[in-house]
């Protein structure tokens, strides 16, 4: 692929980027009881601060969703946004800090199955809140990913009363926005530029057309996107001096804490998930990825913006339209500055249920049926883990999902430790049957319970051989327990045992 090609499809997937993250920059600002700006500017400062000092070629970062809830909780708990931006400020430092000390390992930890529940989640996630919107029901904001939402609706409820609020005009186009996205892979013609971009331009033209012809259809402002009018929100910083006051308030350096690990957290779990949806399957250095998230959260606290982390949503929809490199991340950026500062206008009359259609399009590429089947397929220890995580995401919030996930996988791997984490085999030998314990390359303590379990059951006067051969790490507890087998219970029961591959152990 030429240097201009590669270009000119990571502008075209920024393009869309930025017009998907518009809507979500001002509605988890709204979710977060935070003024509106504060998320744009969290938006562009993702776009271009994180993109050019992060490794991931396919990551967007921005104001996250899943931050809402705490990011509002703060706010009023601070009962000053300075204050809050200041706490926003040490969440990056510490975030740095993190990203220095190499703590971004801990994402290795969470299992595929809660990485691919993740997707999923977000996909039917997206789907189920996208569908009000398509349909000119838009009396929750768009960033707003809560089960309970801040209208004190629910998603259910809100699904089935979208009826009673269906616009007309939104509700066609929305679905001829679905139709086109639909349609696009068949006809050719429609691939010359990416098929998102084809849906906002025909959205804009068709409710243009409704305007000047059947104004009964015409889309109201209520249902368009709504910049806030530009004021000197992105010239207000935070002085040093306020900084070092506020820095000395225990209630901002707990804020920043909180900020810091749940914000690194989803940061680690989203640049996971991005990276499997990756077609050239590149993988993305955690440590650097925490440090520019540390840096990016700095200079957002101080423009008075949100936190923000990787976002699995603009990530998708980056993935999806075909970036190449990172690059696309920062012309997001660049287009929500220049759209803020020199073309509101056009971007307003962008109807919301055509940038529905987008993020719902992109919820049944994550939530595909063919991923729910082979998890099933995986057997329960993978699949009860997955959709576990996908219910948590849908009926909680997207952290506590996550949680649940993780904790039940730990679950299936402690049940399945305590069961046996050995095998146990009859070898023939010249006078009697040799009993021989195969432990594993790793044998926890983990291990002990089912361990001691079968070492009692052995019958008396047995020969009995525990291979470690294979072994590269055998926990101190595992080894006391041979040891006391070896020297009591081999007495009393009169077993003769012999130890390979376990040096300092040796019975007597």
């Amino acid at each position: 692929m030429s240097l201009v090609e590669c270009l000119k499809r990571d502008v075209l997937a920024g393009v869309v980027v930025a017009l998907v993250a518009l809507p979500l920059c001002l509605g988890i600002a709204l979710a977060s009881n935070a003024p509106l700006m504060s998320g744009l500017i969290a938006g562009i400062v993702g776009g271009i601060v994180v993109a050019l000092l992060s490794g991931s070629q396919t990551s967007v970062s921005g104001p996250s969703a899943g931050l809402a809830a705490i990011v509002a909780a703060q706010i009023a708990r601070l009962d000053s946004f300075e204050l809050f931006s200041a706490a926003v400020v040490f969440a990056g430092l510490l975030q740095f800090v993190f990203g220095a000390l190499r703590a971004g390992f801990i994402a290795a930890f969470f299992p595929n199955c809660v990485i691919k529940g993740l997707l999923a989640g977000i996909g039917l996630l997206l789907i189920f809140k996208q569908i009000p919107h398509l349909v000119g029901s838009d009396s929750d904001p768009t960033g707003d990913f809560a089960f309970l939402q801040v209208n004190n609706e629910t998603t259910l409820s809100q699904l089935l009363g979208i009826f009673s609020e269906l616009e007309l005009g939104a509700l066609f186009l929305g679905i001829f926005s679905l139709a086109i996205l639909m349609l696009a892979h068949r006809v050719n013609t429609l691939n010359r530029i990416p098929v998102p971009l084809t849906v906002v331009v025909a959205g804009i033209l068709l409710n243009a057309l409704f305007q000047a012809f059947i104004p009964q259809l015409a889309v109201e402002a209520s249902h368009l996107v709504t910049l806030p009018p530009l004021d000197s929100s992105l010239e207000k910083s935070l002085l040093p001096s306020v900084l070092w006051r506020a820095f000395q308030d225990s209630r901002v350096l707990t804020a920043g804490f909180t900020i810091a690990v749940i914000a690194s957290l989803e940061t680690l779990l989203s640049l996971n998930a991005v990276d499997k949806l990756d077609p050239l399957q590149r993988c993305s250095p955690p440590n650097r990825e925490l440090c520019a998230q540390g840096l990016g959260n700095i200079t957002s606290g101080i423009l008075g913006g949100l936190p923000l982390t990787s976002a699995i949503i603009r990530s998708s929809v980056n993935i999806s339209i075909g970036n190449v490199s990172k690059l696309s991340a920062f012309f997001h950026g660049a287009l929500l500055l220049a759209a803020v500062s020199f073309f509101p206008e056009l971007l307003n009359s962008i109807p919301l249920a055509c940038l529905a259609a987008i993020l719902i399009a992109t919820g049944f590429k994550l939530a595909s049926p063919r991923l729910a089947r082979r998890m099933w397929q995986e057997g329960p220890d993978q699949f009860i883990p997955f959709l576990l995580t996908v219910l948590g995401i849908l009926f909680l919030d997207l952290l506590t999902g996550i949680c649940v996930g993780f904790l039940v996988a730990i679950g299936f791997i402690l049940f399945e430790n305590y069961k046996r984490g050995f095998t146990i085999e009859a070898i023939p030998g010249e006078k009697r049957n040799i009993i021989q314990i195969s432990l594993p390359q790793h044998v926890s303590f983990l291990a002990k319970p089912s361990l001691e379990r079968s070492l009692r059951s052995l019958p008396e006067h047995s020969t009995v051989r525990i291979d470690a051969s294979k072994c590269d790490f055998v926990d101190s507890d595992i080894r006391d327990l041979i040891a006391d087998f070896c020297e009591q219970s081999s007495r009393t029961k009169g077993c003769a045992v012999e130890l390979v591959g376990l040096p300092g152990v040796v019975p007597e």
